[in-house]
């Protein structure tokens, strides 16, 4: 079976998107069958990451985003869509490419949506007049959720299936439609769902698949010391952030967590693995706090990315509207335990494996010192438990379950 995933925030420094897109390629190879990924890039081009095809749409830049592109001209994708001829059809856009359900529809290919971000919350964090830290104000609190509405409406119908990683993800279509009793397919390893509602003929199924974590490359294996010497040579606790530098991630508000930190005297060194248009003003308020600070930029290689997370004491992952956070997932995997912002899905993937609190410098702050008192071995162990729920064969499986490589689970709504 050939299945088609296309997407536009891929790039060779993106991060989440572009990881799923080709774990799940490597999953469906492993299974016999013939994934494709069809993508932005400067060119048009039809090349091989590996094992993986990966087709490139030729697209302009996105402003003020270093390194995305997004495809602006959608018949280029139904192009190449014709010429590869899926069995199956994945997309992971809620912008340019939702026209390439109707183009399934037409060929009569089976497809379904990614539902990788929360529009509400992007709308919120780049409404006019939202500040550098991404608050909307009372303005984009009350309106973002109607435009995202409102667009949902008008697009989600295009696709036979939507895929949600987290409850928190699929909330933003529940709450458009009730839906009758019954849990969604497949939740997070513990269980955790959202209770079903009434549901409306012009919205397809929903489903929750989790996304997964290389539970091979990201270990507590990978703990370096002589790293852990050269990152923090007085031997301070570790605070490490590993996200792109863009206003939503708000990163300003781990910043400034580790300010209090620094001002109670906690002996803590931030480090910041990332890049993005935040780079330059976050480092700098880094030293106005008088925070000894590592900012590494982006890191390339993902064994280097690995042995960082291992060696760190806690990651901080702020973000308050993030749906998933594979970073976050990479982190537990390496026996690193994670603080986060409760109000985003974050609390759903970490569970006791770390801690949450409000996306708040001073509830964070609490958090992380509250983390770093758990004992380091069992902190350790946790928290690879926890990861280990999170087998991308599993995520692998029930995609194709919903392809119909296998009878499809059941629960859908």
């Amino acid at each position: 079976m050939r299945i088609v995933h296309v997407a536009n925030a891929y790039a060779p420094r993106s991060g989440g998107i572009r990881t799923a897109m080709h774990a799940l390629a490597r999953e469906y190879l492993a299974r016999g069958h013939e994934p494709v990924l069809v993508v932005p890039g400067p060119t048009a081009a039809d090349r091989w990451e590996g094992e993986v095809r990966v087709v490139q749409v030729a697209a302009p830049r996105v402003p003020g985003v270093a390194g995305y592109r997004a495809v602006v001209r959608p018949d280029a994708v139904r192009s190449v869509l014709d010429a590869l001829a899926p069995d199956r059809l994945e997309v992971s856009d809620r912008a340019t490419l939702t026209g390439v359900g109707l183009w399934a529809r037409e060929a009569e290919v089976p497809s379904l949506l990614m539902l990788h971000e929360r529009l509400d919350g992007v709308l919120s964090a780049f409404w006019p007049g939202a500040g550098s830290g991404a608050s909307p104000g009372a303005v984009g609190r009350r309106l973002a959720p109607v435009v995202a509405d409102r667009w949902n409406l008008a697009t989600l119908g295009r696709f036979d299936r939507l895929v949600a990683t987290t409850a928190y993800a699929a909330g933003e279509v529940e709450r458009l439609a009730p839906r009758p009793g019954g849990a969604l397919p497949r939740g997070m390893p513990d269980g955790g769902t959202r209770p079903g509602r009434a549901r409306s003929g012009a919205l397809p199924p929903l489903h929750q698949v989790p996304l997964g974590v290389d539970l091979d490359r990201f270990t507590p294996d990978r703990l370096d010391p002589e790293l852990r010497r050269r990152i923090a040579p007085r031997g301070e606790a570790i605070v490490l952030v590993m996200s792109r530098l863009s206003r939503e991630k708000r990163v300003d508000l781990a910043v400034e967590a580790v300010g209090r930190l620094v001002a109670d005297g906690v002996p803590v060194r931030l480090v910041v693995a990332g890049s993005g248009p935040r780079f330059t003003a976050l480092r700098a308020r880094a030293e106005q706090l008088g925070i000894d600070h590592r900012f590494l930029g982006f890191v390339p290689d993902r064994d280097q990315v690995a042995a960082l997370l291992a060696s760190a004491d806690v990651v901080v992952a702020p973000g308050p509207i993030e749906t998933f956070g594979l970073a976050a997932l990479e982190a537990l995997a390496s026996g690193t335990p994670v603080v986060c912002s409760a109000t985003s899905a974050l609390p759903e993937v970490v569970g006791a494996a770390g801690a949450s609190a409000d996306p708040d410098p001073a509830a964070l702050a609490v958090a992380v010192r509250e983390v770093l008192a758990r004992p380091v071995a069992a902190r350790r162990a946790a928290v690879r438990a926890r990861a280990e729920l999170f087998p991308w064969s599993a995520t692998g499986e029930a995609m194709l379950a919903l392809h119909g490589a296998q009878p499809v689970l059941a629960g859908a709504r």
